[in-house]
């Protein structure tokens, strides 16, 4: 059963309970983005204490996206089967003690820390499709477009998490002790909030044969849905890039001091979250399409000067249009393939199938072209992606919807 006040017209205020799922959502994404942050605020301490070299690093992390493409294939089927609320209060569950094994097994070895990480990202994938499927769930309650307000709290997470980090480190706080808090916080406050989540839209049940797994992945086959992911991914690849990349394209390829450097990453990320914030009033407005046509060409705008801008100040400017740029395409893409509530758990798991490879074969694409035509040239990688987001921009379009009805007269 749908919920009974799901669609409120825009004059009314949304109902209690819907009013405490969209608090819940925002809580799960800053969550998430606490936990990931966490754990990436120690990397150098558990780095330095295995006394591992970057490449023998790269591959330990590596566990983390086995673990969370190994959870994107399944979790459409998880997630039809369980119910949002239930999977993400067993996914934070799973990561609680997967991060307490890897922030307590780094004193034994590596073979603990990589069996704590594949369980990370195992938990990390499931729990990020089913609170994008309740994410729609609410966008749809409130009529409004707010998925990419979710995801601005999934960074606003991250940024949280990494002050903590730093001040954890800062004041000599052991590995095993910051992470270990961090993740009894992390996974009881999402196991308390999921308590207000929506009911989920009712799923289309799987067929008698050849259900289950195998039939969340007929989806894989949809042309609407590859594009959404295609989309996705592009997006996904201009955020990635960003994060990892432009540190480093401004201290080697600007000569810029590490902390100029430092702040022109914090630039990219504040201009992502402040367009993920504002966005949804755009997108109400003029509608998906036009709109992340429009911000895929101010992020190749950004792209551009941050490429051939020659002086540091240019480079910022790019910078800014390039977060901005990127902001909207992935929480778009996850509304997107949620658009038939009956089928929204498979379609978003394999749209995050897809993007997520983006974060996956990302740096190592841009550290591969980087070596031959420096960092900044290899970024064009991201231009030609975002472009062919631009053409493609037409399979996130929104579905005719039926007026809102009007509210129940009182008894």
């Amino acid at each position: 059963m749908t919920h009974p006040a799901t669609y409120p017209t825009s004059l009314e205020a949304p109902p209690l309970d819907l009013r405490a799922a969209t608090r819940a959502t925002y809580i799960t994404f800053i969550t998430a983005g606490v936990a990931m942050s966490s754990w990436a605020s120690r990397i150098p301490q558990i780095r330095d204490a295995l006394h591992l070299n970057p490449s023998r690093l790269g591959l330990v992390l590596l566990s983390i996206a086995a673990g969370s493409l190994t959870s994107l294939v399944a979790s459409g089927h998880i997630v039809a089967r369980f119910g949002s609320r239930r999977t993400v209060g067993a996914m934070a569950f799973l990561l609680m003690i997967a991060l307490s094994i890897a922030a307590s097994g780094y004193h034994l070895g590596v073979a603990p820390v990589v069996v704590g990480l594949y369980l990370f990202g195992f938990g990390g994938g499931a729990w990020d499709v089913a609170m994008n499927v309740q994410g729609a769930d609410v966008e749809r309650g409130l009529n409004r477009s707010i998925m990419s307000r979710f995801h601005a709290g999934f960074s606003v997470g991250t940024v949280g998490g990494a002050l903590v980090g730093a001040g954890a480190v800062a004041a000599h706080v052991p590995v095993t002790l910051h992470l270990t808090v961090a993740a009894v916080a992390v996974g009881v406050s999402t196991m308390w909030a999921v308590r207000d989540y929506l009911p989920d839209a009712p799923q289309e049940p799987a067929p008698a044969e050849g259900g289950g797994l195998r039939h969340t992945l007929r989806f894989w086959r949809e042309p609407r849905t590859l594009l959404i992911g295609l989309f996705v991914l592009a997006f996904a690849f201009a955020e990635g890039t960003g994060v990892d990349w432009i540190n480093v394209a401004l201290i080697d390829d600007y000569d810029a001091p590490a902390a100029v450097g430092t702040l022109g990453f914090a630039l990219f990320l504040a201009a992502m979250t402040t367009g993920r914030w504002f966005g949804p009033g755009l997108l109400d407005r003029y509608g998906r399409v036009p709109v992340n046509r429009a911000i895929a060409v101010l992020g190749i705008g950004g792209l551009l000067l941050f490429i051939f801008g020659g002086v540091t100040p240019v480079a910022f400017a790019g910078a800014l249009l390039w977060g901005l740029g990127a902001s909207l395409g992935f929480p778009v893409g996850m509304s997107a393939a949620s658009d038939d509530p009956k089928y929204a758990a498979p379609r978003v798991s394999v749209v995050a199938s897809i993007g997520y490879c983006a974060f996956l074969g990302g740096p190592p694409l841009i550290g591969f072209l980087g070596d031959h035509v420096t960092v900044s040239r290899a970024l064009f990688a991201t231009v030609a992606l975002l472009g062919i987001a631009t053409l493609i921009a037409g399979s996130v379009r929104e579905p005719k919807r039926s007026p809102a009805p009007d509210p129940a007269p009182a008894p």
